[in-house]
């Protein structure tokens, strides 16, 4: 990057709070949304000073502010292929692959994010983005209809294009080009009232699967939902209809434990918005006014990353809990969900130390600056000694099924449709235009760069005393 570039970061940063001006503009209960949760992370974080004082150390307070993730859903292996530019532009490469055609969604997904420590504190922007599947589409006629719209248009502005080009080309991009690379690329994700496609082939659209009328129907990629990070989301919950917003019945995720693991979701309905449709060209259909259910607002609260042990542990206990009681969009069986998840979870270890030593989550170690005798030794005599500390590290990512649990939620039972599991995660690479970083290879990357650097300080505090 030369000097005259803008840094990635801060251009991250300028889209992020650009995106989040417009979606309060759009959706005007996300600003609601976003006082509630500033509310409840004052209000945790004043009755835990120790804990506002750890995040504080480990540079992770300020973050939690900033913190958003959106999500988009793309309709061709072009579009997500120029996305991975826009984002790259920005310092977000693609992270983890997603089939949800296990949860009945005909999708798969890859999350851009920032990838370094330094780049995540300073602003953890993330979009998961997901890639309509139209192969898993019975219907061949519709199939071959959609992809001919889809073929048709375009999502990104010719200055958008053009800043990728020059950010590629320069190896960055000048202050002034940067604002003018984020005015032009928010337009991707602006919200259309106006459909592009008849509303009768919007409903054989929607009958198929409501996400994919949701793709195909419209102009561009509209951010569906932008989400804040809160510290407590059962108090969100809890609050929510005290600020008029109606939450969705049962939280995403685990339960409510001790110590947070992964992430935890909950939303505000989907909005139902009115759209126009244009006449067809074939079968004398007039223009007319519909509706369109889609975009809504949700909350995150975000815990310690776990191993593929501890993931694998985690999942068979949610399919365990979900082969006794799958949670009804309508909520009428919330409290026997949340009671079955909780009981079947005490299997999984809720105290810090047990997740270490058991290998279930992932630590960044720091040297606590108390000498110690043998900075070789092991992990758990160097941390009984004192000189040895321990904490979490943050989930970065998302669940596939906490993911479509949302979206079902918001849309009725009638949005989980039956696909067989259709991983492809080759196909989606290939369309992406590079591989995925794989997730678990981030957080050991992380935890055993943070152990050597603390065995480095020991030494030296050693060599001191």
């Amino acid at each position: 990057m030369a000097p005259e570039h803008a840094n990635p970061h801060q251009i991250r940063a300028l889209f992020s709070r650009a995106m989040s001006a417009m979606y309060r503009e759009e959706v005007p209960a996300y600003g609601t949304l976003m006082e509630l949760v500033r509310d409840v992370n004052s209000e945790v974080l004043s009755g835990a000073p120790e804990e506002r004082a750890r995040l504080e150390e480990l540079g992770e307070l300020e973050r939690i502010d900033e913190e958003r993730h959106g999500a988009i859903r793309l309709g061709t292996p072009r579009e997500l292929f120029t996305m991975r530019r826009l984002f790259a532009v920005m310092g977000m490469h693609p992270v983890g692959y997603y089939d949800l055609s296990v949860a009945g969604v005909p999708v798969h997904s890859t999350a851009f994010r920032p990838l370094e420590e330094a780049a995540l504190r300073r602003n953890p922007f993330r979009v998961f983005t997901s890639l309509l599947r139209l192969d898993l589409l019975d219907d061949a006629e519709l199939r071959a209809a959609a992809a001919e719209v889809l073929d048709t248009r375009e999502i990104y502005t010719t200055g958008c294009l053009e800043l990728i080009d020059k950010a590629e080309a320069d190896g960055g991009l000048s202050e002034a080009d940067a604002e003018r690379f984020v005015a032009e690329a928010v337009e991707t994700f602006r919200w259309h009232a106006e459909a592009n496609v008849p509303h009768a082939l919007y409903q054989r659209l929607h009958d198929a699967h409501r996400l994919v009328a949701d793709v195909v129907a419209f102009k561009g990629p509209h951010i569906n939902h932008l989400t804040p990070r809160t510290l407590d989301i059962d108090r969100v919950q809890e609050m929510m209809p005290e600020r008029g917003i109606a939450p969705k019945a049962v939280v995403e995720g685990p339960p409510t434990r001790t110590v947070p693991i992964l992430l935890r979701q909950t939303s505000f309905k989907a909005l139902d918005e009115p759209v126009s449709f244009p006449p067809s060209a074939t079968n004398g259909e007039t223009a007319i006014t519909g509706r369109h259910t889609a975009r809504f607002g949700e909350i995150e609260q975000r815990g310690i990353a776990l191993t593929p042990a501890g993931q694998g542990l985690y999942d068979r206990l949610l399919a365990e809990t979900r082969s006794r009681i799958t949670p009804a969009a309508d909520g009428s069986n919330a409290d026997a969900y949340r009671a079955t998840l909780a009981e079947v979870f005490t299997a999984f270890p809720d105290d810090l130390a047990t997740l270490r030593k058991d290998g279930l989550g992932y630590f960044r170690y720091s040297a606590t600056g108390k000498p110690c005798n043998d900075p070789s030794r092991g992990v758990d005599a160097l941390i009984a000694e004192g000189c040895l500390r321990a904490d979490p590290i943050i989930y970065e990512d998302f669940l596939p099924v906490s993911a479509a649990g949302i979206f079902q939620s918001n849309l009725g039972d009638g949005a989980a449709q039956a696909f067989v599991a259709n991983p492809n995660r080759a196909r989606f690479e290939e369309d992406l235009g590079a591989p995925v970083h794989d997730l678990f290879h981030r957080y050991a990357e992380t935890e055993a760069r943070s152990l050597a650097e603390s065995r480095v300080a020991l030494s030296r505090t050693l060599q001191k005393a």
